[in-house]
């Protein structure tokens, strides 16, 4: 078994970690600070091509598989969670579910766009009522002569409020629950739908995150992405792979606490030695690096899987769970070993551990993730 990334994957890890060291490393902090979304950044990573990954080249994108994916998300996160957020919702959430669902007319209007981030995609499933419960959904699609009224209310949005082009879910059978839900495709400024930014969150600050409003919304049936009452199963295999990404995240924020730790424990000296030479500290740096090395492997075999078309629903879910765990336990033990100075901005390690609590609860919280585990393993 050959553990080693594909020339491709390595050389796009390349070209990220450089980008990163000198464009990113420097800013997040006051990005966080600030809650500033780094547009000019985000413009940077389009034209390297970052945000259009996954997209077919046919559509202006490097159609890279779901490895490199998640090579190129965890690089990023190593230095910012909130711009590896941006490329991972933008790339596996709308831009995904258009590409994998969307009709041929509905991926040349909107994918060559999405690819060089020209405009930025947004995926509404998320409502101030409903979130891991799917069937509590009542966002609603109606039918209105040969097109549809939407009327509803999205929540926790990626790129809500800077986001151009929007899928989002809505009921179309009520009776039948999630079984009865349609995607849709809108444009910022459709008559109806406006967009209101949420502030004051605990970690991922210059993500862009928003509420999305939409009342009575009037769209043609050419805005519908897949087929009628078939949403929901869709939005399924785009969490999936989603889960992928949010995994690769998690260890690029638990890398990231643990190289800056690693270099911290080096650096501080307490009676007379560095504190690396305590085995309390060298412990903690152990189990950090294990669990790592650990998480990433989980999400390559996920992320593999899905590459060679093979069932990977139980492994993503597995990938994200432990990952984001894992992750909150490394930017804890990373506070830890910085002591006060941990528990301050000063260092990056508190922004790490805010940003990695955003994984454990997106695209399905660590619980779901062990439904799903525990619904596939006994399925089997």
């Amino acid at each position: 078994m050959d553990f080693t990334l594909p020339e491709h994957a390595l050389a796009l890890q390349r070209t990220v970690r450089d980008f990163c060291q000198s464009e990113v490393g420097p800013k997040a902090r006051e990005w966080d600070r600030s809650g500033t979304f780094p547009r000019e950044t985000v413009r940077k990573l389009g034209e390297l091509g970052l945000l259009g990954l996954s997209t077919p080249e046919e559509f202006g994108g490097a159609g890279l598989d779901a490895v490199s994916m998640a090579t190129a998300v965890e690089e990023v996160a190593r230095f910012d969670g909130s711009l590896a957020l941006t490329v991972a919702s933008h790339n596996g959430l709308c831009s995904a579910h258009l590409n994998r669902f969307g009709s041929e007319e509905q991926k040349r209007r909107f994918l060559p766009a999405l690819a060089t981030g020209e405009k930025l995609g947004a995926w509404g499933l998320t409502e101030p009522g409903s979130g891991s419960d799917a069937a509590g959904l009542r966002t609603s699609a109606v039918r209105r002569g040969d097109g549809w009224l939407l009327s509803g209310a999205k929540t926790f949005i990626t790129q809500g409020s800077v986001g151009e082009v929007f899928v989002v879910l809505a009921s179309t059978s009520p009776e039948k629950k999630q079984r009865g839900v349609t995607a849709f495709v809108l444009e910022k400024g459709t008559p109806g739908f406006s967009q209101r930014p949420i502030h004051g969150k605990l970690g991922m600050r210059s993500s862009d995150t928003a509420e999305l409003v939409l009342e009575d919304v009037e769209l043609p049936d050419s805005a519908r992405v897949g087929e009628i009452d078939h949403g929901f199963l869709d939005t399924l295999r785009i969490l999936d792979r989603g889960r992928i990404g949010i995994g690769a995240l998690a260890v690029g924020l638990g890398r990231g606490a643990l190289e800056e730790a690693a270099r911290y424990a080096k650096e501080r000296k307490a009676f007379g030695q560095p504190i690396a030479e305590f085995q309390a500290i060298r412990w903690m740096l152990a189990d950090m690096r294990t669990e790592n090395d650990a998480a990433r492997l989980l999400v390559r075999r996920a992320a593999l899987l899905a590459d060679h078309g093979r069932p990977f629903t139980r492994e993503a879910s597995m990938a994200k769970l432990f990952a984001s765990e894992s992750s909150m336990r490394a930017c804890g033990k990373a506070v830890q070993i910085h002591g006060g100075y941990g528990y301050t901005d000063e260092f990056p390690v508190e922004r790490y551990l805010r940003d990695a609590k955003l994984c454990e609860i997106g695209e399905g919280t660590s619980e779901i993730q062990r439904l799903v585990i525990a619904r596939e393993l006994l399925a089997a």
